[in-house]
Order: C-alpha cells, then sequence, then structure tokens
C-alpha cells in the first residue's frame, strides 16, 4: 500500500521529536503498554494485564509471554523501565516527560513484570501508558538519544519494520515476521514525501498512491465530479480530535498585553476561514476540547467577529494611527509582525485572510510558509517568532498540562508560545490529582474558561479529517469507530487480483 505525507519526519524516536509526521510512521514500528481499542476504550498492547492499588497510587503491568524485538532479542520489563527512564532524563528534553516524572518509583520485579507509584493518585496515568512507544536497551543503551543512528534505523516490536528510508523520496516499510501481535495482512507500507497537497492529488488521479488526506475542495468538489474517481476510490470524513489556533509569542511585545490578544482575536472572522478555506468542514471552537465530548465546555462561546470593538482595544492599548498611513503605532513604532506557518495549504490561506482582516483595523502582516523540519528546528524551538499558524492534535485524556503548564517552555516542549498564567497552572495541576470524573470535568471546564478569557491562542477552527482511499484497499471497518478510518489498519487486504504488479516508491 503506498500513502503519502506532506513533511518528512525529523526521527523514529516519536517521544523526542514530538511531531505528528514521526508518530505515524514510528506508530506501525513500536508498540506500548496499553492502546485504544475500537471504542477508545483501553486494552493490553504490550501489557497483558494491568492492576491498579486499592490507593489508586499504584499500578502493576503484566507483559505478555515470549515478546520479542523485531532482530529477535527478547522484549521484557527491562526495556519499558529503560524507555521510562530515557524520557524523565532532563538531557532527553521529551516535551512528554512531564507524565512520567511523576512516577516516584518504577521497579521490574520480574522479566514480565513492571510496577510504577505515584506519590498521589493521577487520573491521566494509565492513558499514559498507551503513549509510551517502548524502545529496545540493547540498541540504545549509552546511545545519545539526539544523535543515535537508531533514529533512522529502528527496531521495534509492531506490525512493520523499516526497510529503506530514502530522504526528501519515501519511507518503506515491511512487516515484521516476529510482530509480538501477530502478521499484518499487507506486506509492504511505503510513505511517499509530496509537500504539496496538489502534487499528491495528482499522484493519486494517477493511481500511483492508494491513499491521502483530502482538503475540503477535493472532497467536497473535485472527487464528486469525476466519475472515474469515485468509481476508483471511497472518501472518509470524521471529526478529529484536534483543531487549527494562531498564537501569540507571549514572550514578545505587543503580545504580553491581553488588549491586543483581545483585539485580534475579535479582528479575525473565523466563520469566513471555515467557510472559505475549508468550505464549511470545521467548527468554530471555544475550547481546545472535540465538540461534543463531556471536556467541551458548551457554555462557552468563540469571540464574535467584531472590527469595531478591536479597534477601540487596540486604542485602550495606545495604538494610534498617527500619520494616517492606515497602520497603527505606539511609541512611534507601526504595529507590525510576522505569522509563519508550515507548508500546508489551508494554514496559508488561512494566515491569508487573517492578514486581510487584520489589516482593516491598522496592523500591518507579513506571511511566511516554511518546510517542516526546518519550521520545528529553526522557530519553534527556538522561540522565534512573533505569531504562529500551527494545529494540536489530542489525546483522549482531557490533561494539557505538556502544552499550557508555564513548567513546560524549554527548548522541545510544547508551551513554545511562553504561556504563564498561575490560575491555569493550578488547574491543570488539580485536574490531574482528581479521579471523580464528574469534578473533573468542571475543573476542565474551568481551565478552558479562564484559557478563552486569557487569549493566549486565537482558535480558527475544529477540523474534519478526510481522507480518500482507493478501493482496492478491503478491510476497513464501516462504519467508522469512534477510534477512526485508521483503526485496525493491519486488517486491512488487497485481494491479489488487485494488487500492484510490482511495487514502487516512485
Amino acid at each position: 500500500m503506498i500513502g503519502a505525507m506532506t513533511a518528512e519526519p525529523s526521527g523514529l524516536i516519536y517521544m523526542v521529536a514530538g511531531e505528528s509526521a514521526s508518530a505515524a510512521i514510528a506508530s506501525n514500528i513500536f508498540n506500548a503498554l496499553l492502546k485504544y481499542n475500537a471504542t477508545l476504550d483501553l486494552e493490553g498492547d504490550l501489557a497483558e494485564s494491568w492492576t491498579i492499588s486499592d490507593d489508586q497510587k499504584t499500578i502493576t503491568f503484566k507483559l505478555k509471554p515470549n515478546l520479542t524485538w523485531a532482530d529477535g532479542h527478547p522484549l521484557t520489563s527491562a526495556d519499558v523501565l529503560f524507555t521510562w527512564k530515557l524520557v524523565i532524563d532532563e538531557k532527553t528534553r521529551s516535551p512528554y516527560a512531564s507524565d512520567y516524572q511523576l512516577v516516584k518509583k518504577a521497579e521490574t520485579p520480574d522479566a514480565f513484570t513492571f510496577k510504577v507509584s505515584y506519590d498521589q493518585a493521577y487520573a491521566p496515568a494509565l492513558d499514559s501508558w498507551s503513549g509510551l512507544q517502548i524502545l529496545p536497551a540493547h540498541l540504545l543503551k549509552g546511545q545519545d538519544i539526539h544523535t543515535t543512528a537508531f533514529a533512522r534505523k529502528p527496531v521495534g516490536s509492531n506490525y512493520y519494520q523499516l526497510d529503506v528510508w530514502k530522504n526528501g523520496e519515501n519511507i518503506q516499510l515491511s512487516r515484521n515476521t516476529k510482530s509480538v501481535l501477530g502478521p499484518a495482512q499487507i506486506d509492504k507500507l511505503i510513505t511517499r514525501i509530496i509537500p504539496d497537497n496538489s502534487a499528491q492529488f495528482l499522484e493519486l488521479m494517477a493511481d500511483n498512491i492508494d491513499t491521502m488526506g483530502l482538503d475540503p475542495i477535493k472532497y467536497s468538489r473535485i472527487i464528486p465530479s469525476r466519475p472515474e474517481l469515485q468509481k476508483n476510490l471511497n472518501l472518509y470524513k470524521e471529526l478529529g480530535n484536534s483543531y487549527t489556533y494562531m498564537g501569540f509569542n507571549l514572550k514578545h511585545k505587543p503580545f504580553d498585553d491581553i488588549r491586543v490578544r483581545k483585539a485580534i482575536n475579535y479582528a479575525i472572522d473565523k466563520q469566513e476561514i471555515i467557510d472559505g478555506v475549508y468550505l464549511g468542514l470545521g467548527i468554530n471552537i471555544a475550547s481546545p476540547y472535540k465538540p461534543g465530548t463531556r471536556w467541551s465546555n458548551a457554555a462557552l462561546s468563540p469571540y464574535p467577529y467584531d472590527a469595531q470593538k478591536a479597534k477601540a482595544l487596540l486604542k485602550e492599548a495606545g495604538f494610534i494611527d498617527t500619520n494616517s498611513d492606515g497602520i497603527l503605532e505606539r511609541d512611534g513604532k507601526p504595529f507590525a509582525f510576522e505569522i509563519i506557518t508550515n507548508q500546508n495549504k489551508e494554514r496559508e490561506k488561512s494566515a491569508v485572510l487573517i492578514q486581510r482582516r487584520l489589516k482593516d483595523i491598522g496592523i500591518d502582516v507579513k506571511i511566511r510558509a516554511i518546510e517542516w523540519a526546518s519550521f520545528i528546528s529553526r522557530f519553534i524551538k527556538t522561540g522565534d517568532f512573533d505569531v504562529v499558524v500551527l494545529g494540536w492534535g489530542l489525546g483522549l485524556d482531557p490533561d494539557q498540562y505538556s502544552i499550557w503548564h508555564s513548567s513546560q517552555q524549554a527548548p522541545g516542549q510544547f508551551n513554545f508560545i511562553g504561556y504563564n498564567n498561575p490560575t491555569i497552572d493550578k488547574l491543570l495541576e488539580q485536574g490531574r490529582t482528581e479521579l471523580d470524573p464528574d469534578k473533573r470535568m468542571n475543573i476542565y471546564h474551568e481551565f478552558a474558561k479562564v484559557l478563552l478569557e486569557d487569549c493566549p491562542i486565537v482558535y480558527l477552527s475544529a477540523g474534519y479529517g478526510l481522507t480518500a482511499m482507493h478501493k482496492r484497499i478491503q478491510g476497513i471497518v464501516d462504519p467508522i469507530p469512534p477510534a477512526g478510518v485508521g483503526y485496525d489498519s493491519h486488517k486491512w487486504y488487497i485481494p491479489e487480483p488487485l494488487r500492484r504488479n510490482e511495487i514502487s516508491a516512485q
């Protein structure tokens, strides 16, 4: 099966890379202790079972028997312990470390048992162990995790193993015959690196790739109008657990002024972006949670489009057009900044609409779209930006400590906008230790309310995942389960008469 992605991973040790491109490939290679099933309930992945102590502070995992790495070496609890130690090591600088630093003690009573204890009950604990991809100690011990060749030549335990990685071209995986979960149905997974979505679509139409994520125009207009495409392709639509936003660098003036942030929020017409860029395939949101879930605070409303209110707030903040050139100034400096984003057509188009609306209220905005790897390494990890248009893909647990807590601002961590709010910090800390679901929901509703009021970001939309899949790929769960269209992809298959004569990455 041949797919495509717009961004090339920086490496395949996901807990270090912390990016969606890495996650997409690494999830086929590595396993965690737990995983989510079709209905989004936790079940064992490497773990056969687990027990929780009466005081909710200790979890004991029992591993499945006879686990091995793709190189034949036994996979044991020592690998789990090694991975945990690696992630919490300050030198690793993992953006996910905070979840695992709460473990006060981790031990391996035997090769099949991994036991963790917390100082106090930690609500997202089980969820966190579904996110830690276990790494082989025998191959990584003593290595610098940031420079190791393993990041580009990994050995895992899941359904697939890496065959070939051609820089800027493709990543080729083949079935791992020693997979801890049994064999996958499809022999090879090839992911081509095609940064431009339109170029991907040309390859899809030419039958050179089997699947891709679609933009709204292709999903809503182009494929439905082309009978030959409808004949070959199945289309899937699902509301994802993600959103697109515009974030301020709060360490740069004037974005440290809440009046400025709110003014910009009022000046942006989010529905214009949803209709114009996403063709209506998006939802205007006021909370950093998936709409319709218990964690999303339905009492909150998005900032409405109100240019006059925006102008009034900017005037209050000291911005005036003193020379009648249409651009506001404060302290003799024009209000001008740059929006950066990665090379993503929807984000670029959104930035253009934002640029136009902000010009209407006297702000001069430039836009720069940057290749993904450079975008992350040169700008996000260094904090060298004014404003960013990006997206967050969220986990199923409502804890967002790693994104919003003030302690998570080191290079490589997720609070790269520099957000610091003691009230938010306290709510995030409370949410992690509250086990009662209703009380926990109320904490996160209050968290979302304070965040909306403080306006460190502008929510642009919660979008739909739009996927095209060639009809030669069969075994896809229908209807789409809560876990999404990609659930149980190891069970997909291609009947022999429909297989390509020669699998090529092109």
